[in-house]
C-alpha cells in the first residue's frame, strides 16, 4: 500500500503492532526500490547527552567540565541525568554544565526529580490560585546527588514549563549560574472541560511561581549573564568554546569554578 496519500497519523497507525512482531515496508530513494523487515519493539528514548570537556585551568593543570545535555522531560529524564553525572564524575569532573535550551518541558513530576538531583535544601516551585499558594514542592533531605559541585545551566527562548521551573528553582536557591536568554515563559496550569457540542474549554485553575515566588507566565526566568552571540548549540563545538580562552564564544572557566 503506497504512503502517498497517507498522512503521518495513519502511516503510524500501520506500522505499530505487537511487540516483537515484524513490519515489511519498500522504500523508494529515487529510482531505487529497497525492501526491509523491521522488528517491532519498545523503544526508551535517552532525553541526555553528555560528554566531558577538558578547559585550561590554573597553571598547567586542566579543569574538567562535565557537560549535560537534557532534551526533554520524559520518564527517564531524572534517571539520565543521574547517570550522567556519576559518569562524568567518574572522569574527573569537577563542575557541571547543564544545558536546557530548546527544552521545551514534558513530565512535570520529572522537572521537579531533577532539580531534587542538584538541591540539598530549599523550595522548587509554589503551585498557587486566586488564593495564594496552593501546594509547595521541596526538597527533602537526602535527596540529592549534586549540590556541590559548581554548576552552570544554559537557558534560551526555547526553554519552557518543567525546564523554567527547574532553572528558577536552581537560580533563586543560588544553586547555579543561569547564562542565556530569557526564557519562553509557560507558567499556566489549565484544565480541559469538554462540552456538550464535542468542542473543548481550557481553563487556567493555577500558575507556577519559582522560589523567590516570580510569576514566570508571558514572562519566563531572566538570566544571570548572556551568552555570546556565537555560542554554539552542538556539544562539540561548545568544548571548543570553553577550552580557547581567545574564542568569541569562551566563558570565563574560573567564573565557572568561582564557587
Amino acid at each position: 500500500m503506497s504512503t502517498e496519500d497517507m498522512d503521518i497519523y495513519d502511516a503510524a497507525e500501520r506500522l505499530q503492532g505487537t511487540e516483537g512482531s515484524s513490519v515489511e515496508l519498500d522504500i523508494r530513494s529515487g529510482p531505487e526500490i529497497r525492501h526491509v523487515v523491521l522488528r517491532r519493539e519498545t523503544v526508551t528514548l535517552n532525553p541526555v547527552k553528555s560528554r566531558l570537556c577538558e578547559v585550561s585551568g590554573a597553571g598547567n593543570d586542566n579543569s574538567r567540565i562535565g557537560y549535560i545535555k537534557l532534551t526533554t522531560f520524559n520518564q527517564n529524564a531524572s534517571g539520565a541525568v543521574r547517570d550522567a553525572i556519576q559518569a562524568l564524575r567518574n572522569n574527573g569532573v569537577k563542575a557541571f554544565v547543564l544545558d536546557l535550551r530548546n527544552n521545551s518541558g514534558g513530565l512535570f513530576p520529572e522537572g521537579i526529580e531533577t532539580a531534587k538531583i542538584w538541591l540539598d535544601k530549599g523550595v522548587i516551585v509554589y503551585i498557587c490560585d486566586s488564593r495564594g499558594v496552593r501546594d509547595i514542592y521541596e526538597v527533602q533531605e537526602g535527596d540529592a546527588v549534586a549540590a556541590s559541585e559548581p554548576l552552570i545551566v544554559l537557558v534560551n527562548k526555547g526553554t519552557a514549563s518543567a525546564s523554567e521551573i527547574l532553572a528558577g528553582a536552581l537560580k533563586d536557591n543560588k544553586r547555579a549560574v543561569l547564562y542565556g536568554e530569557p526564557t519562553f515563559g509557560k507558567g499556566k496550569i489549565q484544565s480541559v472541560f469538554e462540552l456538550s457540542d464535542g468542542s473543548g474549554l481550557a481553563i487556567t485553575v493555577a500558575r507556577y511561581e519559582t522560589p523567590a515566588h516570580t510569576d514566570i507566565n508571558k514572562v519566563g526566568i531572566t538570566p544571570d549573564y548572556p551568552l555570546p552571540s556565537s555560542f554554539p548549540l552542538d556539544e562539540d563545538a561548545l568544548c571548543s568554546c570553553l577550552k580557547d580562552p581567545a574564542s568569541p564564544c569562551n566563558l570565563d572557566a574560573a567564573r565557572l569554578f568561582s564557587r
